[in-house]
């Protein structure tokens, strides 16, 4: 499509918008009774108007039967699992027996390290990337100190090259060749979630299963924004949390992954009852049985009332369909890039420098922008207009336009207060 750069054509694309009444299903924040606009998807989604109803059936439940509800609420709470798994395994690309619903995103993977990183003296590394998610760092450096190996030797980060900010997918891969007889697990982020890079999972995880490694993603900006095909790409597991894209609510529950090939295996891993056998949980008898699936790795009874916010949101997801959000979301952020580089084009020299890989196969909803002077000041203009972004040190503004409840409109709007206040020569408070 061919952009243009004014008001009326941003409003004739929202227009357009087949999911344009979607965003009446979230709760748009606002301040002196007009709605900002929220480009934070990437921190916390917004809140679907129908997940104060589905909390509250899960607390009348409580109120009304008791622990009775397990199994004799109109929905008992022993099935509500399965309520999530079917628009999930769509959304992560997964068959549903490969999804489990549980803890958050860090306690996964941590489990999942547990089952998936069993170094020996020959194959003990991990190869990330460098500037990883702090979560994910410690929980390398920890896994690797309790089998007893040196962080420093078997974590292996990739870097970007001198002078550049993204990792290339070639330099992934010949460090993986290089290093793959002695690797254990490959463990990249879906989406990196600084940059907003889109790492080539699929490429990646060849290689990993070329060298004999196990291969697992952190999809935490990656679920819910872009196209996965985890099954397909034959990853061995991910995880991923559920308030960002998938707006399930502050500390939602987690999602996790793990490919059905590894399902015959006796993988090692840390056991609950919620992930004994389904049919003879209740006999409490010792020896554990997991179930088959993924949901063999559950550990205790889980939060209904994060089920039920999440199921608010996955609703909506089933209903806009997802090939519908990923249409609008690659129009929307294409259109958010075009208005962006026409602001950087009226500046010399440009005052954005942007991490984030321009190409669409390369990025999601997130673009970050390294501001080449005055950004903090820039930063509080717009947050003093009523735009909504977030600043990462150092000098850096984060967006993230979402499809289901962020307009054209919205990206139009936004374009023109960072044009104006890249032009304001005075101090901004």
């Amino acid at each position: 499509m061919e952009f243009l750069p004014s008001l009326e054509f941003a409003q004739s694309l929202d227009q357009q918008d087949q999911l344009k009444n979607f965003r009446n299903r979230f709760i748009i924040p606002e301040a002196d009774g007009k709605q900002l606009v929220y480009f934070l998807g990437n921190s916390l989604g917004l809140q679907p108007k129908s997940a104060n109803d589905y909390m509250q059936r899960i607390l009348q439940d409580w109120a009304s039967l008791g622990v009775e509800s397990f199994f004799h609420a109109k929905e008992p709470w022993m099935d509500y699992h399965d309520k999530l798994t079917g628009t999930l395994a769509t959304v992560v690309g997964a068959r549903p027996a490969e999804v489990v619903v549980m803890n958050q995103l860090t306690v996964n993977l941590h489990l999942m390290l547990v089952s998936f990183y069993r170094p020996t003296a020959k194959r003990f590394r991990i190869i990330c990337e460098a500037k990883a998610f702090p979560s994910d760092q410690y929980a390398f450096e920890t896994h690797v100190r309790h089998h007893g190996f040196d962080p420093a030797e078997a974590v292996i980060e990739v870097s970007p090259r001198e002078g550049e900010f993204t990792l290339r997918t070639e330099d992934i891969l010949s460090t993986i060749d290089q290093y793959g007889h002695e690797t254990a697990l490959v463990l990249f982020g879906g989406i990196n979630y600084y940059t907003g890079q889109a790492f080539d999972m699929q490429a990646i995880a060849a290689a990993a299963n070329k060298a004999g490694a196990r291969v697992g993603f952190d999809l935490a900006h990656a679920a819910g924004n872009i196209p996965l095909r985890l099954h397909d790409w034959n990853i061995d597991f991910a995880c991923w949390c559920s308030y960002k894209y998938l707006n399930g609510g502050p500390g939602a529950i987690g999602g996790v992954f793990v490919h059905e090939k590894n399902f015959a295996e006796d993988l090692p891993r840390f056991a609950g009852w919620w992930g004994y056998d389904k049919p003879t949980r209740f006999k409490m008898d010792k020896g554990f049985k997991p179930m088959q699936g993924a949901e063999g790795w559950q550990l205790s009874t889980p939060p209904f009332l994060m089920y039920a916010t999440l199921r608010a949101s996955l609703e909506i997801v089933e209903q806009a369909g997802w090939d519908a959000i990923q249409s609008k979301g690659r129009l929307l952020n294409d259109y958010l890039w075009f208005m962006l580089k026409g602001v950087n084009d009226t500046v010399d020299p440009p005052a954005i420098q942007f991490i984030t890989p321009s190409t669409a196969k390369d990025r999601g909803c997130q673009v970050s922008m390294l501001m080449k002077r005055r950004g903090r000041e820039i930063y509080n203009y717009l947050m003093q207009h009523d735009f909504m972004v977030d600043w990462r040190e150092p000098d850096v503004i984060r967006l993230a336009p979402a499809p289901l409840y962020n307009t054209f409109e919205e990206v139009w709007r936004f374009t023109d207060a960072l044009e104006k206040a890249i032009g304001f020569d005075g101090y901004i408070a």
